[in-house]
C-alpha cells in the first residue's frame, strides 16, 4: 500500500501498471462458477457476468490489449475489442478461464481499511449511473458507437478506484479535504495530496496498457469541447457526481442546460429523460 505520493506522473504510472487490478468479490465468485460450465457458455453470455464490474473490466481489456501485436495500433484488432463481448471474442473462452484464475479482490485488499471500502463503493456507484446516463444520451442522438460510451463512462474513473484499492490513506486524505471545503475541485485536491491529476494519470496509464484509442479520446475531458461523443461522457460523468447524494445539488440546473443543447431536447423534457433513465 502506497502510504506517500510518489514523485512523478511517471513514477505512478509504473506503480500503477505494475500493480495488481483487484475485481469485485462477487466476479471472483462468478467466474469460478462459470469455469466449471465454460463448455456451455459464449462471449455474450460472459459478458454479462462481468458487465457490473469497471475493475474486471479494465482487467479485462488491459490483457487482451496486450495480446495485440506491437506496432498494430492501427489495425482492426483495436476495434473489435472495445466492448467486453468483443473482447471475450477476440481472446476465447478457454484463454479466458485460464487467464483468470485465482483473482485478487478488493476485499482482500482492503479487509483492514473499511472507510476505503465505502469510498471505492462510491466511485463503482457512481461510475455505473455515468454509464447508464451516457448510453442514454447516446442512444437518443442514435449514435453506433454507444457500447463503446457506455464502456468509456464504466471506466472514466478507473485511476480512482486503483487509487482506493492501493493507496487507500492518500484517497482518505482527498476526500477528508474536499468534505472540509465544499468548494475545492477534486482536480486540486489530487494535485494537493498525489502531485498529479488522476485524470493524468488515467491517459498514462491507458497508453502505457495500448487501450484503444478511442476510449483515451472519449475519457479526455478536454476533448468535450469540440467532441460530441466524448461531450456525452463528461456530462454523464459530471451528472452522476452531482447527483450522487440526490438531486438537490446546486450543479445539477447547469448540467441540465448543457445536457439538454446535447441532446436537443427542452430543460424539462431532459430532465424527465434523467430522471427515467437513473430509475431504469
Amino acid at each position: 500500500m502506497l502510504t506517500r505520493p510518489l514523485p512523478t506522473l511517471e513514477a505512478w504510472t509504473a506503480h500503477f501498471a505494475a500493480a495488481t487490478i483487484p475485481v469485485l468479490p462477487r466476479t471472483a465468485e462468478s467466474i469460478d462458477w462459470l469455469a466449471t460450465r465454460q463448455d456451455d457458455l459464449d462471449a455474450h453470455s460472459i459478458a454479462e457476468f462481468l458487465a457490473g464490474d469497471p475493475l474486471m473490466a479494465l482487467k479485462l481489456f488491459s490483457h487482451v490489449a496486450s495480446l495485440r501485436r506491437p506496432g498494430h495500433e492501427d489495425d482492426d484488432e483495436e476495434v473489435v475489442t472495445e466492448t467486453l463481448t468483443a473482447a471475450l471474442v477476440y481472446l476465447g473462452v478457454g484463454p479466458f478461464f485460464r487467464a483468470f484464475q485465482h483473482l485478487q479482490t478488493t476485499e482482500d485488499l482492503l479487509q483492514a481499511h473499511p472507510q476505503a471500502r465505502d469510498g471505492l463503493h462510491e466511485v463503482l456507484t457512481r461510475a455505473a449511473r455515468a454509464a447508464v446516463f451516457a448510453l442514454g444520451f447516446a442512444v437518443h442522438r442514435m449514435d453506433s458507437d454507444a457500447p463503446a460510451l457506455y464502456h468509456a463512462a464504466l471506466l472514466h474513473d478507473f485511476a480512482e478506484m486503483l487509487l482506493w484499492c492501493h493507496a487507500p490513506d492518500l484517497a482518505l486524505e482527498i476526500r477528508q479535504r474536499q468534505r472540509r471545503d465544499p468548494r475545492l475541485r477534486s482536480a486540486q485536491a489530487q494535485w494537493d495530496v498525489l502531485h498529479i491529476r488522476l485524470t493524468d494519470l488515467e491517459q498514462a496509464l491507458m497508453r502505457t496498457w495500448r487501450l484503444p484509442r478511442v476510449w483515451r479520446r472519449l475519457t479526455d475531458d478536454h476533448a468535450a469541447v469540440h467532441d460530441p461523443q466524448a461531450r456525452c461522457v463528461t456530462l454523464a460523468i459530471r451528472l452522476a457526481r452531482h447527483t450522487q447524494h440526490g438531486w438537490d445539488n446546486p450543479a445539477v440546473p447547469d448540467d441540465i442546460t448543457d445536457i439538454a443543447a446535447l441532446l436537443n431536447l427542452s430543460p424539462e423534457a431532459t430532465l424527465r429523460k434523467l430522471r427515467d433513465l437513473d430509475e431504469s
